[in-house]
Parts: structure tokens; sequence; C-alpha cells
């Protein structure tokens, strides 16, 4: 018979098994990788609000993804590296240190979701009523989607995890590299049909949205383009538009691929680097693909690689 341990505050995460061989290669994969999207989307965030130059609708609502990308980051990989180096019996987490590692996890890629749905909006009024666009985006006007973007976020999350947490747990294990929300809710020997109902309810319901608006947004925007003689417009839509989805298609591939390997046990491996991709790629490019798109983001992502030459002496 199994052995149960009811509601214990001390979890053991089953974390990212690997190869001893490749251990210090991935180790310092990650860490180069959590370096990057620190000092990159830090440096994003500051190098916005400091350059009157780019206080515009379309940065300020950018912003909220390298915010985005900090928080989820932050919480997940230092932790995933100090892990690494343990051995499994010691890749110990309390409870409450899990619940919320798996509510900012969930909170990333949700907020990833709702944030791109409002700068996908933003482009829509730039493109299609350019006149009225002033008018339109205001600062009033970005607190609002911003504030709608998180709050969105926060109550679907919120309630994903409230159906969990009541649950009582019997079991300590936690098969995943770090604490989500299934992982969670699959500790307890009690019925999680709800858990599973909203859980199917809210990831429909969130990509169904997502995609939706983005359709919408991106025929009538192609629609303008198409009927437009106006080079410049055309010019400015392919030049803000193509960032926008290209990191928009990185970021449903990337989930789209977890959900999908969540129907193949057997490649629980890939599904566990998956996950962690899920964090890590996003992070990393979007402030890189934005970059290409804004002369002083470049400049600033050059210096992350490069000395600053030397001025002319005298």
């Amino acid at each position: 018979m199994e052995n149960y341990t009811f509601n214990s505050l001390t979890l053991q995460l089953e974390g990212f098994n690997v190869p001893q061989d490749s251990v210090y290669p991935l180790f310092i994969f990650f860490f180069i990788s959590y370096l990057f999207i620190m000092f990159a989307n830090v440096g994003i965030v500051v190098l916005v609000f400091t350059d009157k130059n780019l206080h515009q609708p379309m940065y300020l609502l950018f912003c909220n993804l390298p915010f985005n990308d900090i928080l989820g980051n932050s919480i997940m990989v230092p932790r995933l590296l100090i892990d690494m180096l343990r051995p499994p019996s010691e890749r110990l987490i309390s409870y409450y240190e899990c619940v919320v590692q798996a509510f900012t996890s969930h909170m990333f890629g949700t907020a990833s979701l709702t944030v791109l749905m409002i700068m996908a909006f933003d482009r829509y009024v730039a493109i299609c009523n350019p006149l009225r666009y002033a008018a339109i985006m205001t600062n009033k006007m970005v607190v609002k989607l911003t504030a709608s973007a998180w709050g969105v976020a926060f109550v679907l999350v919120g309630i994903l995890l409230g159906l969990t947490i009541r649950l009582n747990r019997c079991r300590t294990m936690i098969r995943s590299p770090y604490c989500d929300n299934a992982s969670l809710f699959k500790l307890s020997c009690e019925s999680v049909f709800i858990n599973n109902v909203y859980g199917l309810t809210f990831t429909v319901i969130l990509f169904t949205a997502s995609i939706g608006s983005t359709v919408l947004t991106y025929t009538q925007i192609t629609v303008v383009c198409l009927t437009s003689k106006s080079k410049s417009l055309n010019s400015k839509a392919l030049q803000t538009c193509s960032t926008h989805l290209v990191v928009y298609l990185i970021m449903m591939f990337s989930g789209m691929s977890i959900i999908a390997l969540h129907r193949f046990p057997q490649y629980t491996d890939y599904r566990k680097l998956s996950s962690i991709l899920f964090h890590i790629v996003p992070g990393s490019l979007n402030p890189v693909i934005y970059g290409v798109q804004s002369k002083e983001i470049k400049k600033f992502l050059l210096k992350l690689f490069t000395l600053e030459k030397d001025k002319t002496v005298d």
C-alpha cells in the first residue's frame, strides 16, 4: 500500500534530470540566458522611462513585456539553477513557496498573452485610425489597458490556484522542474474534476480571445494596407506589426508545445525542457526583436556585448 503524508508543508521537486556530463553545460546556458534576460529587460524598462523620445503608447505598453519577463524568470530560473546542482533527495521546497512559484509561472504565461492583446489594439488604432491615434491612445488609455491586461490575468490565475489550494494533499512529489498548478493539484487524493474543467475552460477562453483578437486586428490592418496607396503607412505597418507578430507567434508556439507534450507521457523530459524554455526563450528574444525596431533600444543592447569605443583623443 502506498504511504501518504497528509498536507505536508515540505514538498520535493523532481526537477530537471539531465545526464551528469550535461549538467554544467546546461547550467552555464541557463545562467547566461538568465543574466541576459535581467540586464536586457531591466535596461529597456529604465531606458523607456528615462528617454523622452520613447514616451509613446507603443513603448509604454511594451514595457509590460520586459516587466513580465523579469518577474516570471526571477521566480523560476534561480531555483532551477540551484536544484540542477543538488542531488534529487535534496530538492525540497516549502508548500507556500511552491504556491507562489506556481502563481507567478501562470501569471507569466497569461499576462504575456493579455499584454500582447492590448499591444495589438494599439497597432490597430495606429494603422487603421491614425488621425485619431493621439486622441484615443492617451496616457489614461494606456493605464486602463495595462490595468486590464494585468487585472484579467490576476483574476483568472487567482481562481485557478484558489481551486487547487482548497484541496487536501496526500503526496509530496512535484513531478516538474518547477511548481505549476497541475503539479500541485496532482498532490491531492480528492476529486480534481472541477480543477480540470476550469483549467480547460481557462485555456480555451484565453487562447480563443488571444487568437481571435489578433486575427481580427491583423485582418483589418491588412485590408487598410492593401487599399491604401500610402507607402509611409505600409512601411510603418510592416515595421511595427512584424515585431509584435513575431513575439506573439513565439509565445503561442512555446505555450502550445507544453500543452501538446502534456498529452504524451513518454515525452516527459521534452515537456520539462519545453516548460523551461517557455520562460527563457521569449524573455531573451523580446528585447532583441524590439531592439531591431528602435534605434535607442538597439544601441542599448549592443552595449551589453561590446565595449564602448574610446572617444576621440584631444
